[in-house]
């Protein structure tokens, strides 16, 4: 559960706790919530502790709709103007009397005001949708925003005559997009599910041309919806022709899928040969798929990336990447040509660092010195090159690198090294970086001394040794008093007296 939602979750809780107490609600009292998750947080909270009856609270229109006893509840949706969000989450109610009223309520709201009750509850309704008697309101809403006027009629003024509408400005007349519809303000919602549920609304309505879908695509930052707008897109090209224009706006999109969409785009419009110039995008996928085009146009997705990486004015730590990827084991001495400061800055040297661990292709003599790198990256990357020789490595020259007077950095990369050599040493060195003075740090310590201590097998420390017993003792709450028993049992207490128990 995200951060986001917990807060909305605690929020709808408090404001029940003390709807219950007697508070009032409004302007300087109890703020009822504002998110879907907080009302129906609400609506449990006040059904597990429902006020006395005869109390100030029993008598609120708020706590008579989330009652435990369903009668007290029907009862309560026949007051004049209740609550709409708790009236939505009755529409799911488990008593079919309370749910039909409920959704009498709901039919007669959005008749009087459809704008008002689309816009303030869909993002509430979708959520009531995962329910098992919650999809009627879903399609309700679905049905409303596919009919004709009031719904789709601007919602902040009355509609206009037909004829008071001027020539559509640049764009407009090309896209059909209507920004002060209803539909329209639910495609900008901030909630994912309102956005995805407006956007495939939409396009069972066909309503836009493929630019606009594609621009679309290319605006959006959120996958699901920028995949549905990108496939929509894709599908109105193959039906009707390449369109320069919208395969633009896919190369242009913010998310990897998008711009792999346009990638590929590129062939059926004509334009293979600007593949090239997506080799080292920042995205995997789209460097994939430049990489087949390329190929497909009779080019070598190699040749185009070392020369960009031997042009001092075009690379990048993509462009070394994108190198890498094309499965050339002979560009070790490149590479290790990369990792001199300043031949393309610590993300240039970085990536070749990354480079140099996929051609497997490691050098103690030269990762070793890296560890004390001024660049985070680069000693991230030489610690990571390092972890499958981390056996050999010698323990003192690690240890000296967690110190508390060295960087961050370093003593992160050296504390890496330390846990993969196992045993003692790694245990030895997350107790000590267990009170470091970064919280990231600490963080890391700790649940690296907690994978160790709780592996399904002993963890391979000495028998019988004093140091692990006072290591133990520094890693209380760590792990459960069980766990912790158990260890000591088999480490350190003997059995008959001639070994430790097991």
């Amino acid at each position: 559960m995200g951060g986001g939602t917990v807060r909305e979750a605690a929020e709808g809780r408090d404001a029940a706790r003390a709807v219950l107490r007697g508070e009032r609600v409004g302007i300087g009292g109890v703020r009822l919530p504002a998110q879907p998750l907080g009302w129906l947080a609400f609506d449990g909270e006040v059904r597990r502790g429902s006020a006395p009856l005869g109390s100030p609270a029993a008598g609120r229109i708020e706590v008579r709709l989330c009652h435990p006893d369903g009668r007290v509840r029907a009862a309560a949706l026949d007051a004049p103007r209740p609550p709409l969000p708790l009236v939505a989450v009755r529409c799911a109610d488990w008593v079919p009397a309370v749910r039909g009223r409920a959704r009498a309520v709901l039919a007669q709201a959005l008749a009087d005001d459809p704008a008002g009750t689309l816009i303030g509850l869909t993002p509430l309704v979708l959520r009531l949708a995962r329910r098992e008697r919650g999809t009627w309101a879903r399609d309700l809403f679905a049905a409303a925003l596919r009919a004709d006027d009031p719904v789709l009629a601007p919602w902040w003024r009355p509609p206009r005559p037909a004829r008071w509408w001027r020539p559509a400005r640049a764009g407009r007349t090309m896209t059909g997009e209507e920004p002060d519809t209803v539909l329209a303000w639910l495609r900008r919602s901030g909630d994912l599910p309102t956005r995805r549920f407006a956007a495939g609304l939409t396009l069972a309505a066909g309503a836009f041309g493929v630019r606009e879908l594609a621009r679309r695509a290319g605006a959006e930052q959120d996958p699901v919806t920028a995949a549905l707008w990108t496939d929509a897109a894709l599908a109105a090209m193959a039906a009707d022709g390449p369109d320069g224009a919208a395969v633009d706006s896919l190369l242009a999109g913010h998310l990897p899928l998008v711009r792999a969409a346009g990638v590929t785009a590129l062939r059926g419009a004509g334009r293979g040969t600007e593949a090239a110039a997506f080799l080292a995008d920042r995205s995997g996928p789209v460097r994939a798929c430049a990489r087949w085009l390329v190929r497909q146009e009779g080019g070598d997705p190699y040749d185009h990336c070392l020369a960009r990486v031997t042009d001092p004015g075009r690379i990048t730590p993509y462009a070394v990447t994108a190198l890498v990827e094309c499965g050339r084991t002979g560009d070790g001495p490149l590479l290790h040509a990369l990792l001199a400061r300043g031949r393309g800055g610590d993300a240039v040297r970085a990536a070749a660092l990354a480079g140099l661990r996929a051609l497997e292709l490691p050098d103690v003599a030269l990762l070793l010195p890296l560890l004390d790198d001024p660049s985070p990256s680069v000693a991230r990357e030489a610690s990571l090159s390092l972890v499958p020789v981390a056996a050999s490595l010698p323990a003192d020259l690690l240890t000296a690198r967690i110190a508390p007077g060295r960087p961050v950095h370093t003593r992160r990369a050296a504390h890496r090294l330390l846990h993969a050599q196992g045993g003692i040493r790694a245990l030895r060195a997350s107790v000590e970086l267990l009170t470091d003075e970064d919280p990231g740090v600490r963080r890391a310590a700790a649940e690296r001394a907690r994978n160790l201590l709780t592996d399904p097998w002993p963890p391979a420390l000495p028998l019988l040794d004093p140091e692990v017993g006072v290591l133990l003792d520094r890693c209380t709450g760590l792990v459960g008093e069980n766990v912790m028993r158990n260890l000591r049992r088999a480490l350190l207490v003997p059995d008959d007296g001639s070994g430790p128990g097991r």
